[in-house]
Protein backbone atom coordinates (compact mmCIF):
# COMPACT_ATOMS: atom_id res chain seq x y z
CA UNK A 1 0.00 0.00 0.00
CA UNK A 2 1.01 3.60 -1.20
CA UNK A 3 2.59 5.62 1.79
CA UNK A 4 0.34 8.50 2.43
CA UNK A 5 3.07 11.90 3.08
CA UNK A 6 1.17 14.47 5.37
CA UNK A 7 2.98 18.07 4.21
CA UNK A 8 1.97 21.87 4.11
CA UNK A 9 2.87 24.33 1.64
CA UNK A 10 3.54 27.73 1.97
CA UNK A 11 1.61 29.83 -0.43
CA UNK A 12 2.49 33.36 -0.31
CA UNK A 13 2.40 33.27 3.60
CA UNK A 14 -0.72 31.01 3.84
CA UNK A 15 0.05 27.38 4.71
CA UNK A 16 -2.15 24.99 3.07
CA UNK A 17 -1.61 21.47 4.89
CA UNK A 18 -2.11 18.89 2.47
CA UNK A 19 -1.71 14.63 1.83
CA UNK A 20 -0.22 13.35 -0.77
CA UNK A 21 0.59 9.80 -2.18
CA UNK A 22 2.02 8.25 -5.42
CA UNK A 23 4.86 8.41 -7.46
CA UNK A 24 5.56 11.91 -8.24
CA UNK A 25 6.08 10.41 -12.17
CA UNK A 26 2.50 9.20 -12.19
CA UNK A 27 -0.39 11.47 -13.80
CA UNK A 28 -1.68 13.90 -11.29
CA UNK A 29 -5.09 13.73 -9.25
CA UNK A 30 -6.15 16.98 -7.28
CA UNK A 31 -8.70 16.33 -4.91
CA UNK A 32 -10.66 18.98 -3.59
CA UNK A 33 -13.21 18.43 -0.67
CA UNK A 34 -16.32 19.76 0.60
CA UNK A 35 -18.48 21.63 3.48
CA UNK A 36 -17.49 21.38 6.16
CA UNK A 37 -15.32 18.49 6.05
CA UNK A 38 -11.25 18.63 4.96
CA UNK A 39 -9.04 16.01 3.39
CA UNK A 40 -9.00 13.50 5.10
CA UNK A 41 -12.44 12.65 3.97
CA UNK A 42 -10.40 11.01 1.55
CA UNK A 43 -8.34 8.94 3.50
CA UNK A 44 -10.00 5.91 2.32
CA UNK A 45 -9.96 6.86 -1.59
CA UNK A 46 -5.73 7.77 -1.42
CA UNK A 47 -4.72 4.24 -1.03
CA UNK A 48 -6.71 2.85 -3.82
CA UNK A 49 -5.23 5.30 -6.28
CA UNK A 50 -1.85 6.44 -5.36
CA UNK A 51 -0.31 3.04 -7.38
CA UNK A 52 -1.36 4.67 -10.41
CA UNK A 53 -1.71 8.46 -9.68
CA UNK A 54 0.13 10.88 -7.71
CA UNK A 55 -2.93 12.07 -5.72
CA UNK A 56 -2.48 15.84 -3.81
CA UNK A 57 -5.60 16.62 -1.41
CA UNK A 58 -5.24 20.18 0.02
CA UNK A 59 -7.94 21.47 2.97
CA UNK A 60 -9.16 24.47 1.43
CA UNK A 61 -7.96 27.75 3.56
CA UNK A 62 -9.96 27.96 6.55
CA UNK A 63 -10.69 23.85 6.76
CA UNK A 64 -9.34 21.13 8.33
CA UNK A 65 -5.15 21.90 9.42
CA UNK A 66 -4.92 24.83 6.77
CA UNK A 67 -5.03 28.21 8.35
CA UNK A 68 -7.90 29.93 9.43
CA UNK A 69 -7.30 33.57 9.48
CA UNK A 70 -9.38 36.37 10.90
CA UNK A 71 -11.90 37.43 9.11
CA UNK A 72 -10.42 41.41 9.00
CA UNK A 73 -7.56 39.46 7.51
CA UNK A 74 -9.36 37.09 5.03
CA UNK A 75 -12.26 37.35 3.33
CA UNK A 76 -14.41 33.95 3.56
CA UNK A 77 -14.99 34.18 -0.13
CA UNK A 78 -15.36 31.38 -3.12
CA UNK A 79 -12.98 33.76 -5.19
CA UNK A 80 -10.37 34.27 -2.81
CA UNK A 81 -10.56 30.18 -1.52
CA UNK A 82 -9.85 29.25 -5.45
CA UNK A 83 -7.19 31.98 -5.69
CA UNK A 84 -4.77 30.27 -2.84
CA UNK A 85 -5.91 26.66 -4.08
CA UNK A 86 -4.88 28.02 -7.69
CA UNK A 87 -1.51 29.01 -6.33
CA UNK A 88 -1.26 25.89 -4.41
CA UNK A 89 -1.30 24.27 -7.21
CA UNK A 90 1.52 26.17 -8.91
CA UNK A 91 3.61 25.80 -5.59
CA UNK A 92 2.81 21.67 -5.39
CA UNK A 93 4.70 21.66 -9.21
CA UNK A 94 0.77 20.56 -10.69
CA UNK A 95 1.22 22.08 -13.82
CA UNK A 96 -1.26 19.58 -15.35
CA UNK A 97 -4.10 17.29 -13.44
CA UNK A 98 -7.33 16.13 -13.31
CA UNK A 99 -9.24 17.50 -10.58
CA UNK A 100 -12.25 15.56 -7.95
CA UNK A 101 -14.52 18.07 -7.15
CA UNK A 102 -17.00 17.38 -4.54
CA UNK A 103 -19.27 19.84 -2.76
CA UNK A 104 -17.28 23.13 -2.32
CA UNK A 105 -14.64 21.99 -4.13
CA UNK A 106 -16.72 22.04 -6.60
CA UNK A 107 -16.94 26.01 -7.81
CA UNK A 108 -13.12 25.85 -6.34
CA UNK A 109 -12.28 23.20 -9.25
CA UNK A 110 -14.15 24.83 -11.88
CA UNK A 111 -12.90 28.14 -11.25
CA UNK A 112 -9.07 26.56 -12.01
CA UNK A 113 -10.86 25.29 -14.85
CA UNK A 114 -12.20 28.15 -16.10
CA UNK A 115 -9.26 30.22 -15.66
CA UNK A 116 -6.45 27.56 -16.80
CA UNK A 117 -8.11 25.43 -19.19
CA UNK A 118 -4.78 23.82 -20.74
CA UNK A 119 -3.87 22.63 -16.87
CA UNK A 120 -7.08 20.03 -16.42
CA UNK A 121 -6.64 16.55 -18.24
CA UNK A 122 -9.86 15.33 -16.81
CA UNK A 123 -12.83 16.13 -13.79
CA UNK A 124 -14.34 14.01 -11.32
CA UNK A 125 -17.03 15.27 -10.07
CA UNK A 126 -18.82 13.52 -6.83
CA UNK A 127 -21.73 15.66 -5.85
CA UNK A 128 -19.96 18.33 -7.32
CA UNK A 129 -22.45 20.51 -9.00
CA UNK A 130 -22.57 23.09 -11.91
CA UNK A 131 -26.31 23.81 -12.72
CA UNK A 132 -29.44 25.12 -10.99
CA UNK A 133 -31.80 21.82 -12.05
CA UNK A 134 -29.39 20.07 -8.87
CA UNK A 135 -30.07 22.35 -6.17
CA UNK A 136 -32.87 20.54 -4.13
CA UNK A 137 -35.12 22.57 -2.04
CA UNK A 138 -32.68 22.09 0.85
CA UNK A 139 -30.98 25.64 -0.35
CA UNK A 140 -34.09 27.60 0.77
CA UNK A 141 -32.62 28.78 4.06
CA UNK A 142 -29.39 29.40 1.89
CA UNK A 143 -31.42 31.43 -0.53
CA UNK A 144 -33.66 33.50 1.45
CA UNK A 145 -30.13 34.91 3.14
CA UNK A 146 -28.72 35.31 -0.46
CA UNK A 147 -31.53 37.52 -1.43
CA UNK A 148 -31.78 39.67 2.57
CA UNK A 149 -28.23 39.17 3.88
CA UNK A 150 -30.19 39.92 7.62
CA UNK A 151 -28.76 38.96 10.85
CA UNK A 152 -32.45 37.49 11.39
CA UNK A 153 -31.76 35.07 7.99
CA UNK A 154 -27.63 34.49 9.02
CA UNK A 155 -28.61 33.22 11.88
CA UNK A 156 -31.21 30.74 10.57
CA UNK A 157 -28.25 29.30 9.40
CA UNK A 158 -26.18 28.19 11.98
CA UNK A 159 -28.49 24.74 12.06
CA UNK A 160 -26.24 24.15 9.33
CA UNK A 161 -22.95 23.93 11.71
CA UNK A 162 -24.41 21.72 14.36
CA UNK A 163 -23.21 18.59 15.22
CA UNK A 164 -26.45 17.21 14.55
CA UNK A 165 -26.11 18.19 10.82
CA UNK A 166 -23.37 17.31 10.48
CA UNK A 167 -24.22 13.71 11.52
CA UNK A 168 -27.45 13.83 9.74
CA UNK A 169 -25.29 15.27 6.10
CA UNK A 170 -23.30 12.19 6.82
CA UNK A 171 -26.05 9.37 6.80
CA UNK A 172 -29.25 10.80 5.05
CA UNK A 173 -29.97 8.70 2.14
CA UNK A 174 -27.31 5.87 2.98
CA UNK A 175 -29.35 2.69 3.61
CA UNK A 176 -27.58 1.02 5.74
CA UNK A 177 -25.85 3.93 8.29
CA UNK A 178 -23.97 1.62 10.05
CA UNK A 179 -21.04 1.58 7.22
CA UNK A 180 -20.78 5.19 8.13
CA UNK A 181 -17.64 5.54 10.45
CA UNK A 182 -18.29 8.53 13.14
CA UNK A 183 -14.70 9.26 12.53
CA UNK A 184 -14.98 11.37 9.48
CA UNK A 185 -18.18 13.67 11.02
CA UNK A 186 -16.82 14.32 14.71
CA UNK A 187 -13.20 15.39 13.00
CA UNK A 188 -15.66 18.02 11.02
CA UNK A 189 -17.31 18.84 14.09
CA UNK A 190 -14.13 19.62 16.18
CA UNK A 191 -12.96 22.00 13.28
CA UNK A 192 -16.02 23.82 13.04
CA UNK A 193 -15.84 23.98 17.12
CA UNK A 194 -13.12 25.88 16.64
CA UNK A 195 -13.61 29.78 17.36
CA UNK A 196 -14.36 31.83 14.76
CA UNK A 197 -14.59 29.53 12.84
CA UNK A 198 -18.59 29.47 12.45
CA UNK A 199 -18.56 33.04 10.77
CA UNK A 200 -16.01 32.04 8.55
CA UNK A 201 -18.46 29.08 7.42
CA UNK A 202 -21.41 31.82 7.40
CA UNK A 203 -19.85 34.18 5.41
CA UNK A 204 -19.03 31.01 3.23
CA UNK A 205 -22.58 30.16 2.84
CA UNK A 206 -23.60 33.72 2.36
CA UNK A 207 -21.12 33.82 -0.66
CA UNK A 208 -22.43 30.36 -2.37
CA UNK A 209 -24.97 33.10 -4.61
CA UNK A 210 -21.40 33.66 -6.55
CA UNK A 211 -20.89 29.64 -7.37
CA UNK A 212 -24.34 29.75 -8.85
CA UNK A 213 -24.06 33.24 -10.56
CA UNK A 214 -21.29 31.33 -12.36
CA UNK A 215 -22.88 28.66 -13.39
CA UNK A 216 -23.56 29.88 -16.94
CA UNK A 217 -19.30 30.41 -17.21
CA UNK A 218 -18.87 26.98 -15.86
CA UNK A 219 -21.42 25.36 -18.35
CA UNK A 220 -19.43 27.46 -21.28
CA UNK A 221 -16.53 26.19 -20.23
CA UNK A 222 -17.76 22.27 -20.66
CA UNK A 223 -19.29 23.25 -23.95
CA UNK A 224 -15.97 25.12 -25.27
CA UNK A 225 -13.45 22.56 -23.89
CA UNK A 226 -15.40 19.43 -23.43
CA UNK A 227 -13.10 17.73 -20.88
CA UNK A 228 -13.24 14.26 -19.78
CA UNK A 229 -15.62 14.21 -16.96
CA UNK A 230 -17.17 11.76 -14.87
CA UNK A 231 -19.88 12.10 -12.60
CA UNK A 232 -19.82 9.74 -10.05
CA UNK A 233 -23.09 11.11 -7.37
CA UNK A 234 -24.65 9.71 -4.39
CA UNK A 235 -28.10 9.36 -5.66
CA UNK A 236 -29.61 10.37 -2.46
CA UNK A 237 -27.77 13.38 -1.60
CA UNK A 238 -29.93 15.79 -0.07
CA UNK A 239 -28.56 19.12 -1.97
CA UNK A 240 -27.45 18.11 -5.07
CA UNK A 241 -29.78 15.92 -6.87
CA UNK A 242 -29.21 13.22 -9.90
CA UNK A 243 -30.47 16.49 -11.96
CA UNK A 244 -27.53 18.05 -11.53
CA UNK A 245 -25.43 14.98 -12.72
CA UNK A 246 -27.34 14.44 -15.52
CA UNK A 247 -26.95 17.93 -16.38
CA UNK A 248 -23.56 17.67 -17.65
CA UNK A 249 -24.39 15.12 -20.08
CA UNK A 250 -26.01 18.69 -21.94
CA UNK A 251 -23.09 20.19 -21.86
CA UNK A 252 -20.31 17.77 -22.89
CA UNK A 253 -20.96 15.37 -24.63
CA UNK A 254 -17.89 13.34 -23.13
CA UNK A 255 -18.99 13.36 -20.05
CA UNK A 256 -20.11 10.03 -18.00
CA UNK A 257 -22.22 9.79 -15.11
CA UNK A 258 -22.74 6.71 -12.61
CA UNK A 259 -25.11 6.81 -9.73
CA UNK A 260 -24.42 4.84 -6.55
CA UNK A 261 -27.02 4.03 -3.82
CA UNK A 262 -25.99 6.29 -0.82
CA UNK A 263 -25.98 9.86 0.19
CA UNK A 264 -23.75 13.00 0.04
CA UNK A 265 -20.52 11.80 1.53
CA UNK A 266 -20.72 9.15 -0.70
CA UNK A 267 -17.05 7.96 -0.29
CA UNK A 268 -17.94 7.11 3.37
CA UNK A 269 -19.49 3.73 1.94
CA UNK A 270 -18.78 3.68 -1.91
CA UNK A 271 -15.21 4.03 -1.94
CA UNK A 272 -13.77 0.94 -3.67
CA UNK A 273 -16.36 1.27 -6.29
CA UNK A 274 -15.95 5.33 -6.79
CA UNK A 275 -11.92 4.42 -6.90
CA UNK A 276 -12.70 1.90 -9.89
CA UNK A 277 -14.74 4.16 -11.73
CA UNK A 278 -12.04 6.30 -11.67
CA UNK A 279 -8.86 3.66 -13.00
CA UNK A 280 -11.16 2.71 -15.11
CA UNK A 281 -12.73 6.28 -16.80
CA UNK A 282 -9.04 8.13 -16.53
CA UNK A 283 -6.83 4.52 -17.95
Amino acid sequence: MARIRYRTADVDGFNVFYREAGSSDSPKLLLLHGFPSAGHMFRDLIPLLADRFHVVAPDLPGFGQSDMPPRDEFRYTFDNIARVIDRFTEVAGLDRFAVYVFDYGAPTGFRLAVRHPERITAIISQNGNAYEEGLSDGWGPLKAYWQDPSPTNRNALRTFLTPQTTRWQYTHGVPDPTMVSPDGQNLDNFYLARPGADEAQLDLLGDYKSNVALYPAFQEYFRTHKPPLLAVWGRNDPFFVPAGAEAFKRDNPRAVVRFFDTGHFALETHAPEIAQSIRDFLT
